[in-house]
């Protein structure tokens, strides 16, 4: 859900203008968790290079001697192959978050910081793949859209849009006699009186 459009519509929000605002910046906008995490991986990467030219200072140093030097392409060697495998976990991790972020939004998530907690137990073991999909992912948010104890946090996607501060006329709604609805000129009141009474 658009929370900043509610703001700049107010009254004329509705639930189909924020899906098709929604459709349409997927369009043409990249996800703030894919940028976060393509920014989160260029540091990453920028950080890397700086550590390997500092180990390739330290080699250069040691180049005389030949012990010194095994000892120094060892720790190199495994300080690069740490490096990688956090890296690598880091990529993942940053992967599963997006994923998850957006399989909420799609699902209409009113929180999605709540609705992510109730499937920490999942995503413990939980992989996204290249594709940025997760297994099992969309049955486990199905399951909690469709529970009665945790439908109150997703938006109805077949439910009318709400209106709020509006109560539709029902039968027998005839203002007293004698009274004017505020906005409305007595000839309008007597029009709107005559409908609800005939109708």
């Amino acid at each position: 859900m658009l929370e900043w459009l509610k703001t700049i519509l107010g009254a004329h929000y509705t639930e189909e203008i924020d899906k098709k605002v929604s459709e349409e910046v997927g369009k043409g906008f990249v996800a703030r968790a894919d940028f976060n995490a393509a920014n989160e991986a260029k540091r990453s990467l920028e950080g890397q290079i700086a550590e390997r030219d500092k180990q390739l200072a330290n080699l250069t140093k040691n180049a005389g001697d030949a012990g010194a030097l095994a000892d120094a392409l060892k720790k190199a060697k495994e300080d690069n192959e740490t490096a990688a495998k956090a890296h690598a976990d880091e990529i993942s991790k940053m992967r599963l978050d997006a994923a998850v972020e957006k399989a909420l939004t799609s699902a209409g998530a009113k929180n999605a910081t709540a609705a992510r907690a109730l499937l920490a137990d999942f995503l413990k073991d939980a992989k996204a793949g290249e594709d940025g999909t997760v297994r099992g992912l969309s049955a486990e948010i199905e399951a909690l859209v469709k529970a009665e104890g945790t439908a109150f946090l997703f938006n109805a996607k077949d439910a009318p849009p709400v209106i709020h501060g509006m109560k539709p006329a029902e039968a027998g709604d005839t203002p007293p006699a004698g009274t004017q609805t505020a906005g409305t000129s007595a000839a309008m009141n007597q029009i709107l009186r005559g409908t609800i009474v005939n109708g």
